[in-house]
């Protein structure tokens, strides 16, 4: 089981059972100020058991619940802005046997203060029982707000994976007036894995090929990516272009995560914006957001736009409408011909967790030799020079350390990773 400011994530039946919903649920009742909770659940074969236990939790200690049903998580974030707090029944984008909660404090997620509340007993001395309530959400509306109408009534594909994107995202698209296809509407029948980042996307390729885009959606819907004339871009690319949307907009102040493609900052400064770098995960930069009260940003790993206005979250749905918008734009074909310049590649290999923070501090000794400048924000990285890098960090859900890369050049971006991951797996056997 992971436990980190992204949430709660496990097996379901193996090491995330009910009575720890119960005891994680009644620990974040203690946060709940406003005694009010909105609550969602993913498409998950487990969620609605796990709703309603920790539904049954939340109440027994006092809290009003308000139930959304079968949403994603940006529309169970935008509704605990009214509300107080949220919870959301899901592990994002991981394997189908997991699932999991995310917290929602003030229309955000929670922080590195209040995670020990959640993941530590608590005890709560309310004496009242909450009520239930099964509501809608005003998302779409709120949404075509921002959004306004699309010229040109573009043709888009949506790749639902099977996930909670289903009961939003066609219908926001078509409101602002895109003429609009879906495929893999249902979890069972789905071609195509949880993640949109890692899977080939190859129906989506296909069928986009007669349309002007395609989106994919993991299972939670916050995490975005694009395809373009039949080919699956990079999950940065989904933040690059939301990017130039807000540039657009006469936005300045970006927040982006360690690990996002350098091609995004450059393109920020040269139309006048600043960036600053946070560490990796949505709380993360969102954290750094508010301290800095930055407009726009995200992360590139997850395909994550979020535009604070709206949403304290990664904003797969809302991401797709902005991104439809500016389709026939200038900035659009720029920022894309921009980030095609740089190469980036993504890799991982197997480490204990148990052992993440030892490989990660022998690995520092032999960065700081071999780089004129290094960087311990989110594990260590490494700068090579103005156009590539390495970063080496630790997984917050899985049994891994990511190696991330970047250049200008394919092949030297394929050296950059390859000899990471032989640095990490010699430093794992060091360190065993």
């Amino acid at each position: 089981m992971k436990k980190t400011i992204s949430g709660i994530r496990g097996i379901f039946g193996e090491d995330l059972r009910l009575k720890d919903v119960l005891e994680f649920a009644s620990n974040f009742s203690t946060l709940i100020q406003s005694k009010k909770c909105v609550i969602g659940n993913d498409t998950r074969p487990s969620g609605n058991m796990i709703k309603e236990t920790a539904k049954a939790a939340l109440m027994k200690n006092g809290i009003d619940v308000f139930d959304l049903g079968m949403v994603p998580t940006p529309v169970v974030f935008r509704e605990a802005r009214k509300y107080g707090s949220g919870l959301i029944i899901s592990s994002s984008h991981n394997p189908i046997e997991w699932n999991g909660m995310k917290f929602i404090i003030d229309g955000r997620g929670i922080n590195e203060k209040e995670l020990p509340y959640i993941v530590e007993h608590q005890e709560n001395s309310l004496s009242s029982i909450g009520s239930e309530f099964e509501i809608s959400s005003s998302y779409i509306d709120d949404a075509e707000k921002i959004l306004g109408n699309v010229s040109n009534q573009p043709e888009i594909v949506i790749d639902i994976g099977g996930g909670a994107a289903d009961t939003i995202a066609p219908a926001l698209l078509k409101r602002i007036g895109c003429k609009v296809t879906t495929i893999n509407e249902k979890l069972q029948n789905s071609s195509r894995g949880p993640d949109p980042t890692t899977d080939n996307l190859t129906d989506l390729c296909d069928a986009s090929k007669k349309n002007r885009l395609g989106f994919a959606f993991d299972l939670d819907g916050d995490r975005l990516v694009v395809v373009k004339d039949g080919k699956k871009q990079i999950p940065d690319v989904t933040l690059g272009l939301g990017v130039a949307k807000s540039l657009e907009l006469g936005y300045k102040k970006f927040v982006l995560s360690i690990d996002t493609s350098i091609a995004v900052e450059k393109f920020i400064k040269e139309k006048g914006g600043n960036v600053q770098r946070s560490k990796v995960g949505e709380a993360n930069v969102i954290d750094l957001m508010l301290k800095t009260n930055a407009q726009a940003g995200g992360e590139g790993s997850s395909g994550g736009f979020i535009l604070p206005e709206f949403n304290y979250c990664r904003e797969g749905i809302l991401t797709s409408g902005l991104i439809a918008s500016m389709l026939d734009s200038s900035n659009f074909d720029e920022i894309l011909r921009y980030m095609e310049s740089y190469s980036q590649i993504r890799d991982k290999t197997s480490v204990d967790s148990t052992l993440h923070d030892k490989v990660i501090e022998n690995l520092q000794s032999k960065f700081e030799k071999e780089f004129s400048e290094t960087s311990t924000l989110d594990g260590i990285k490494g700068i090579i020079d103005d156009d590539s890098w390495v970063l080496i960090r630790k997984s917050n859900t899985e049994d891994i350390i990511r190696v991330s890369g970047e250049s200008k050049s394919l092949d030297i971006c394929k050296k950059i990773v390859e000899d990471g991951i032989k640095l990490v797996n010699e430093s794992y056997e060091e360190v065993r």
